[in-house]
């Protein structure tokens, strides 16, 4: 299988990045520790590549929105300037896949879907659209690179000055930089302050090289991304976010907007009248080994579960994960015996996020 590079393909190369496949894209894991540049990114700021991820840009009448009953996010009642999490379901109510969506102006919608999708995703919104709506895929005419990091106010600021303190969380404008107006927004995936800037395809270089000669700022790859999205108790499709489960499952109801219609809402409706069967809980490890994708768990001697993902976090200094478990099991407190590949560790049920009082929601006065 031939995977696709990133416009910052080279510039990893010259850092000396560790490269491997990722949703079909050759992609950094990390610039030399994973650890040192979790650490990092949870004190200063750090650059993430993320331009495998796709953008749509929806137009269509909001008083007759195909779009709001194609996706469980309520895009009509957004204001502009904002963005919304939810997701695209298949009609028994499974996730195809989880995305960020962006209220650009009143008839304009950007939808930030997950690399692996990107195809299926686009088939799947078109084929819901009104004959009147238009749809645009410029997922590869676009870079978005991501900074993150309790100090990462204070780099934009120097790329784009004091206006970018307006920006709250979930909250997304343009800005002038390199030469041109471009988004940038404020949503994260790491549980601190962060920015993700969108511009084109020919200025992804330009941007990664700014970022980086600023002192505050260091890269930071896919591997640290993993254990910063676990600690702060961040879902990730494929892992949590399957087909095979709900939102109900995965706890999240808050993203569903039940007062409007939307693909797969009849068997969620269903689903919370006769209960959810496994639940999605956090785990602790007593001690540093890591629960990996899949390990059985056991409560009583009774196999009740499965792990979805497990690292080991360097913030609580222990193993950490994310696992479904028979709904009448998951209770806060519970220990757990998970089956390793070799071996068994035991853990407690512990309600994510996994650390706190973190950056994410920082205001300044």
């Amino acid at each position: 299988m031939d995977f696709k590079n990133t416009v910052l393909y080279n510039e990893h190369i010259k850092l000396n990045a560790l490269m491997a496949p990722f949703a079909g894209w050759n992609m950094p894991i990390h610039y030399g520790s994973i650890i040192e540049e979790t650490k990092y990114t949870r004190t200063a700021a750090a650059a993430f590549d993320i331009c495998h991820m796709g953008e749509f840009i929806v137009t269509e009448d909001p008083s007759k929105s195909t779009l709001d009953e194609t996706i469980t996010n309520p895009v009509v009642k957004m204001k502009p300037l904002t963005c919304r999490y939810g997701f695209l379901l298949n009609d028994n109510g499974t996730p195809v896949d989880d995305l960020i969506v962006y209220r650009m102006a009143l008839d304009k919608w950007m939808i930030v879907v997950n690399a692996s999708n990107i195809e299926r995703d686009a088939k799947k919104i078109k084929a819901n659209l009104s004959k009147e709506a238009v749809f645009e895929d410029i997922s590869e005419q676009t870079v978005k690179i991501d900074l993150q990091g309790p100090k990462s106010m204070e780099v934009m600021k120097k790329l784009v000055g004091d206006s970018i303190k307006k920006l709250k969380y979930f909250q997304f404008d343009t800005f002038d930089l390199l030469g041109g107006k471009h988004i940038i927004s404020r949503t994260g995936y790491t549980g601190e302050l962060g920015y993700e800037i969108y511009m084109g395809a020919d200025k992804g270089v330009e941007l990664w090289k700014k970022l980086l000669a600023d002192p505050l700022v260091k890269p930071a790859g896919l591997g640290a991304r993993d254990i910063l999205r676990l600690e702060a108790g961040l879902p990730l499709y494929g892992d949590e976010l399957t087909e095979s489960v709900t939102p109900l499952e995965a706890g999240m109801e808050k993203f569903l907007d039940f007062e409007k219609e939307f693909i797969g809402r009849e068997a969620l409706l269903k689903q919370k009248k006769t209960g959810v069967e496994k639940k999605l809980t956090g785990v602790v490890i007593d001690g540093r080994r890591t629960p990996r994708h899949t390990n059985r768990v056991h409560i009583n001697n009774a196999d009740c579960g499965f792990v979805t993902s497990g690292v080991f976090s360097p913030h609580v200094n222990k193993g950490i994960g994310f696992m479904y478990v028979d709904a009448d099991k998951a209770i806060e407190g519970n220990e757990v015996v998970i089956k390793l590949d070799k071996g068994e560790v035991k853990g407690i049920i512990t309600q994510p996020p996994f650390i706190k009082n973190t950056s994410i929601k920082y205001q300044e006065a």
